[in-house]
């Protein structure tokens, strides 16, 4: 398919979607966001027939989640809905499309958060799984614990019956490539592809009719990362959390330090105890505390009320949502 049908279908879409939400119940508000990373995007980076994929493979997912959330299912739904249509592309680094570390493998992590009763569930360093975040919300819903990782993750995967794919459904010749550069630079840790520096974790957010609120987030990591290392995505506080008082984000960035900064908890206490908006709350962060600290990255949020936050400090990110509003975003450059 070329670039201009994709366009087309994604130009059509919209409009279906924006009659969608015009005529839907405005009772009680219902929101959406969802990401698929953040960094160096630059127009010149994308051919035109990749950018019409991207855009629609985010406006795919946007609107299964948001369907879901429009006959009344819940946040937790929505947002992994959302996040495993992301996980099933290539084009992000979570899922299909995951990076390689030093050994050449596919090392993976997921969080998912709801609201109403704090309950969380997170998967750290697990291989062939073909959607992370579908094991992340097994640990929350059907075990006693928060995260499991490793080994241990892998067999609780195989009790709940989770899908597993070998080794060469994750490998695509880009990420290997990535790798390669990076062993030639003397074992350099790539956050993200050069020269479009970006860190193509994925992530959503949602608000649902009942006013619960959640959030997911899954990750390859970094390109050429040592064996066994863990960044902020299965980190509760640091790359997810949800919260019915304040919010629910979802991070994605350099994640050494959105873990020092317990970036996504800090927005939630902003908006509830220093009652913040939470687009204040998000550039408090993420545009100084974050920035000050030598992060890149940036979130995304929903609060209670609906309204959505989609902020990076870098030239651009992977993004989409709908707020309580009806009002549609889809945008990949910092200047859009």
């Amino acid at each position: 398919m070329n670039s201009s049908c994709i366009a087309g279908i994604l130009v059509l879409a919209i409009t279906g979607m924006t009659h969608m939400t015009a005529s839907a119940e405005t009772s009680s508000p219902i929101a959406i966001a969802i990401h698929g990373g953040a960094g160096t995007i630059r127009k010149e980076d994308l051919t035109a027939e990749k950018e019409a994929e991207i855009r629609l493979t985010l406006d795919t997912a946007l609107r299964a989640g948001y369907g879901i959330l429009q006959k009344g299912g819940s946040s937790v739904d929505a947002v992994t809905r959302a996040v495993t249509l992301l996980e099933d592309s290539p084009d992000f680094n979570a899922g299909k499309g995951a990076v390689f570390n030093a050994e050449g493998k596919n090392e993976m992590d997921a969080s998912i958060m709801e609201g109403k009763g704090l309950e969380a569930g997170a998967v750290a360093s697990v291989r062939n799984i073909r959607n992370p975040i579908l094991l992340a919300r097994k640990v929350m819903t059907d075990s006693v614990h928060v995260m499991l990782m490793g080994a241990g993750a892998e067999q609780f995967a195989r009790d709940q019956g989770i899908a597993f794919e070998e080794d060469d459904y994750f490998y695509t010749e880009r990420r290997w490539q990535q790798l390669q550069k990076a062993k030639n630079a003397s074992d350099q840790v790539l956050l993200s592809e050069t020269p479009a520096n970006w860190y193509s974790t994925v992530g959503a957010v949602a608000l649902d009719r009942e006013g619960n609120l959640a959030a997911a987030t899954s990750t390859g990591g970094m390109t050429n990362k040592r064996w066994g290392r863990v960044g902020d995505s299965p980190i509760v506080g640091a790359g997810t959390y949800a919260d019915n008082r304040s919010c629910a984000v979802s991070a994605t960035g350099h994640g050494e330090y959105f873990i020092r900064a317990t970036v996504a908890r800090d927005i939630c206490a902003r908006v509830q105890y220093a009652g913040a908006s939470l687009e204040q709350a998000a550039d408090q962060m993420i545009q100084g505390q974050l920035t000050e600290m030598g992060g890149t990255g940036g979130i995304i949020a929903v609060d209670p009320k609906g309204n959505t936050a989609l902020t990076f400090n870098t030239a651009g990110m992977y993004r989409a949502s709908i707020d309580a509003s009806g009002k549609i975003t889809l945008a990949i450059y910092g200047d859009e």
